[in-house]
């Protein structure tokens, strides 16, 4: 039977991830760990595919090729760009966004201009200079929303309810129990966002609730493949909005725990 897919992105995901695993044997493939075992009973292959959209893309087809996985999951942390979110939430968004997929625009009298000949730009506001744009796969009509598996997020949608932890291992405990939210629309780049601004405008212009830099780039694979993608994000910084510093160094261990967490609770209901 094929196993599940399951990608994260660094050490802390990937550790969090290894620590509920049985009955595991790790291999490197190509120089990227790998481990395949069973979570919640069910087979799974898992990989660290490393930081950035281009690492994640290309993980994912390599777990594909050798692997054929039935579908791809993702699990680690994101930055929150919706303000209702909190530190230590999970959110399992419906759609996913190259958020820096753009178009650099000729400056105008008004602002910045894309090129009349490019019929698949995206009808979002920009940030400056950078115009969002949408991107070809194959033979489909160019896209700026990469879906979620319609099953798979059903299934996902029912772990609204887990309780998930509310405290790092060295005691700094939050101020609120955080929580699971599934649904809405999420934003993947090639870079770090720690900005508010730009935070504000991913918000506005995409609507989206976490940032991050792989997931994206992986749901963009799992459709040229035709394979079942989702994601699974957990809060480990504000992306710019919170104090005077980033918050992702202190919290991005539980943020990770609680992730897994919750993918672990979707294995038990993932059918047989």
């Amino acid at each position: 039977m094929p196993r599940i897919g399951i990608l994260s992105a660094f050490e802390p995901e990937w550790e969090a991830l290894h620590d509920v695993l049985t009955d595991v044997e790790t291999q490197t493939v190509n120089g990227i760990p790998t481990a395949i075992g069973r979570l919640e009973g069910r087979d799974v292959i898992v990989m660290m595919c490393g930081m950035s959209m281009v690492n994640a893309a290309m993980t994912a087809q390599l777990m594909i090729d050798r692997f054929a996985p039935q579908c791809l999951l993702m699990s680690g942390i994101a930055g929150s760009v919706d303000p209702a979110l909190n530190i230590g939430d999970v959110v399992i968004p419906r759609r996913w966004a190259q958020s820096l997929e753009v178009i650099m625009g000729r400056e105008v009298a008004d602002g910045f201009s894309a090129p009349g000949w490019l019929t698949w730009k995206a009808d979002l506001p920009g940030f400056g200079m950078m115009l969002p744009n949408r991107v070809i796969v194959g033979s489909a009509e160019p896209k700026l929303w990469f879906d979620a598996d319609a099953d798979l997020f059903a299934i996902a949608a029912a772990m609204e309810g887990i309780a998930l932890r509310d405290h790092t291992a060295d005691g700094q405990a939050l101020h609120h129990m955080p929580q699971v939210h599934a649904g809405g629309s999420a934003v993947s780049g090639p870079a770090f966002v720690d900005n508010a601004a730009y935070r504000d405008y991913l918000a506005s212009a995409f609507g989206a609730r976490v940032a991050d830099m792989e997931s994206a780039a992986v749901a963009h694979v799992a459709f040229a493949n035709a394979i079942p993608f989702l994601a699974f994000r957990s809060v480990s910084d504000l992306a710019g909005a919170g104090g005077d510093s980033n918050e992702m160094l202190t919290f991005m261990r539980l943020a990770a725990e609680n992730s897994v967490r919750v993918i672990s609770q979707f294995l038990k209901a993932f059918p047989a």
